[in-house]
């Protein structure tokens, strides 16, 4: 007799077969967000942060299907593609652009899988998406109303047949979209095809909150230029993540075991800023008492991010052009060098590149730290995302006391200010309420207080 085929097979005993799926992603977020909608997919997920992992796991436990992110932090990616495919050739290979390698077997529910990528790329886990939310709490604007259930998932004959299709019938819908606030009309947005300029959709960071074009052009380039050395410049307004930016390229980084180190160029006098930076030895100055460490020496092996490097004055900006030249450090009051291995990562909000025209910044320092530009955009450049990052730091302060919602009318309130201190004004502002708020669970226009605006 020969074997029955899949399409033939009932669709009960499919679903209920067993099916075990192994992600393998530095992120996890990443991780998490595809692991939920697998599991409600009826899938056995397990999750590995890098690539020895996930073939520990593979050998212990053969999994049918194995999705890897788009790079890996311990690993040569299409090394252990090509490896794992000689090792493991039963099982299905999946990378996060939703291909699968070309030796891979495809097996019956690989729709299954594009179809939980997709959703985990396209769609992010805050309450303005539809799906896990409408199970829980709503932080921003109170719970949900108990009437309210979410459309069931997608069977799998219809996901097999267009996964796209059938994940828009049941995320994208006017009906469902209401569920998620409750009072206010359904707006729904069509999506551009995910190809060229709209797959970086897909590289959106978890840290990054935002789904505006140019948020998501700053996750781009972090995933672009993270795994390397090449040092990077990051220019933005005063508040709108900087720092954020460093650290998430740190993260993504082959130093993200080794120390990440900042310092704000602004925030030292003049007269100590040098050793601070480079270290010094005993006696080196009044009241150096004791050698000491500089921020650059203790940074070795991983990052050092210099904060506000436009504050930094001349005369130590050609010392620190030497470093980023030789890789070679002095000590204030030393006359030995020392060999350092950093990743350079720096900030400003001041247009350098102007201020190397008037002098007021050396050209070939901002040549060598510029090799790659990271603009970070103020709030008003991407305010659709504003309720997002509402959401985002309410649920942060839940942490610590009962999460608090704002009211529709301070929601109006906030939308409309002009935000000059960009994301971190922001973060204040709700901070502020939640405190005039008092016991309160919801903080409304009265307790949105903006406080002094300097023009």
């Amino acid at each position: 007799m020969l074997p029955l085929s899949v399409a033939s097979v009932p669709a009960p005993l499919r679903s209920s077969r067993p099916r075990t799926a192994l992600v393998a992603s530095a992120d996890r977020s990443f991780r998490q967000r595809l692991s939920e909608i697998l599991t409600g997919l009826r899938w056995q997920v397990r999750e590995a942060d890098g690539g020895a992992q996930a073939w520990t796991e593979a050998e212990t436990t053969l999994p049918e299907a194995v999705i890897v992110d788009s790079w890996l932090p311990d690993l040569d990616l299409a090394e252990f593609l090509t490896d794992f495919r000689v090792s493991f050739p039963g099982v299905e290979l999946v990378t996060a652009d939703g291909s699968s390698t070309q030796e891979s077997p495809r097996g019956p529910y690989r729709q299954e899988l594009l179809y939980a990528l997709r959703r985990s790329q396209d769609a992010d886990t805050s309450p303005w998406n539809p799906g896990p939310v409408l199970n829980r709490p709503d932080p921003l604007f109170g719970k949900i109303p108990a009437d309210s259930s979410p459309a069931p998932l997608p069977s799998a004959e219809a996901l097999e047949a267009d996964p796209i299709q059938a994940g828009a019938a049941v995320w994208s819908s006017p009906a469902a979209l209401s569920l998620v606030r409750p009072g206010i009309p359904a707006v729904v947005v069509e999506e551009a095809p995910v190809s060229g300029r709209d797959a970086t959709v897909g590289d959106r960071l978890p840290e990054l909150i935002g789904n505006a074009p140019c948020m998501l052009e700053v996750s781009r380039r972090i995933r672009l230029v993270a795994p390397r050395t090449t040092p990077v410049l990051i220019e933005g307004p005063t508040g709108s993540g900087k720092e954020l930016v460093a650290e998430a390229l740190h993260r993504l980084s082959l130093r993200s075991r080794k120390p990440f180190v900042a310092i704000n160029c602004a925030a030292i006098p003049e007269a100590l800023l040098e050793a601070e930076l480079f270290g010094h030895t005993r006696g080196a100055f009044t009241g150096a008492v004791q050698g000491r460490v500089g921020r650059i020496e203790a940074a070795d092996g991983g990052t050092l991010f210099l904060d506000e490097i436009g504050e930094m004055p001349l005369a130590l900006q050609s010392k620190l052009l030497r470093f980023v030249e030789s890789g070679e450090l002095q000590r204030v009051g030393d006359n030995e060098t020392l060999k350092v291995d950093v990743r350079i990562i720096a900030a400003t909000h001041r247009p350098l590149a102007k201020h190397t025209q008037e002098g007021t910044f050396r050209a070939d320092l901002y040549y060598r730290l510029a090799v790659f530009l990271i603009r970070t955009p103020s709030l008003s450049e991407h305010a659709q995302d504003l309720p997002l990052l509402v959401e985002h730091f309410l649920e942060q302060m839940g942490r610590q006391d009962p999460i608090k919602r704002v009211d529709p009318a301070a929601l109006a309130k906030l939308s409309a200010h002009s935000w000059p201190g960009n994301v971190r004004e922001l973060e204040h502002v709700l901070e502020r309420g939640a405190i005039l708020a008092g016991e309160g669970t919801t903080i409304t226009s009265r307790e949105i207080d903006f406080g002094l605006t300097v023009n």
